[in-house]
């Protein structure tokens, strides 16, 4: 089988100033990461956070190595995160099955090798996950939306109210470096990330869904006196280099996974930027 996942290189701040909208998106954006069957994705050179979906239809699906990695299996030097967005399914992680519900995630730790993905009974399995590369073993985890760090932030008169659920985060579960969490927006409610900042210890990926087909979202990048637009339809991510901002607008309300990887734990740590300052 070919490599299911592809490689995306660092860009410097100055060179994105040059992108056309096409290379914007050839860089950054992640179109059809549910292929049937399949893992697939992409290796980021951005903290090496490798960005992807899982879509078993009517067989299981395993873990494999990848051919960036050189590890005899995929876990060897990494952990994983991963949010059920679709039907309820199982996983396996060196025979232990979770039973995994829409909305919740499973935290896999360095060392587990192997991981089986298994279709749901209605065939509606979409599982997004992020991996990083980990110093050290975690055990496996899995967090529901009622075990999660929840906040709920914005108004409905600002367009941004919302609920985040902080699933994957070092007050909820151990892990080495990655992060992960969920923001809803409520009905009537568009931007998320706004304020808006950057974080030069670690980069960031947006994964966009519950968004109707006729409808999509309007993800903003770059460095704050140099923003970018690049328009993100249902079941797409985005890659966000620590110099970049990451906010978005939607034409209705949807919901975003959020993961980070980088050398600081800290949530709270960011550069904030004031939406009068964006340029």
């Amino acid at each position: 089988m070919t490599n299911p996942v592809s490689t995306r290189y660092s860009s410097h701040p100055e060179d994105f100033k040059k992108y056309s909208t096409k290379e914007i998106r050839e860089k950054f954006l992640l179109g059809d990461i549910f292929q049937p069957n399949q893992l697939s994705g992409v290796y980021s050179l951005e903290d090496r956070l490798i960005v992807g979906g899982i879509h078993p239809v009517d067989q299981p699906v395993a873990l494999a190595a990848i051919e960036q990695n050189k590890a005899k299996f995929f876990l060897e030097r990494r952990e994983i995160g991963i949010i059920n967005v679709g039907s309820p399914t199982q996983i396996s992680a060196d025979g232990t099955t979770y039973e995994l519900g829409h909305k919740e995630a499973l935290y896999i730790g360095k060392g587990v090798k192997e991981v089986i993905f298994y279709p749901s009974k209605s065939g509606d399995t979409y599982l997004y996950f992020n991996s990083a590369p980990a110093h050290k073993s975690c055990p496996t985890k899995k967090i529901t939306t009622a075990e999660a760090e929840v906040v709920t932030l914005g108004s409905l008169e600002n367009s941004n109210h919302r609920t985040i659920y902080k699933l994957l985060v070092n007050s909820v579960v151990e892990t080495c470096q990655l992060q992960m969490g969920m923001t809803e927006l409520k009905p009537g409610s568009v931007w998320n990330t706004m304020p808006s900042h950057t974080h030069d210890r670690r980069m960031e990926a947006y994964f966009y869904f519950d968004l109707s087909e006729n409808n999509a979202v309007a993800h903003f990048m770059g460095r704050p006196d140099e923003t970018r637009v690049v328009w993100m339809k249902n079941h797409q991510a985005i890659i966000s280099p620590p110099w970049s901002i990451h906010s978005g607008a939607g034409t209705s309300n949807y919901t975003f996974i959020w993961g980070m990887a980088g050398e600081n734990m800290d949530y709270g740590d960011m550069d904030a930027v004031k939406p009068t300052e964006l340029k």
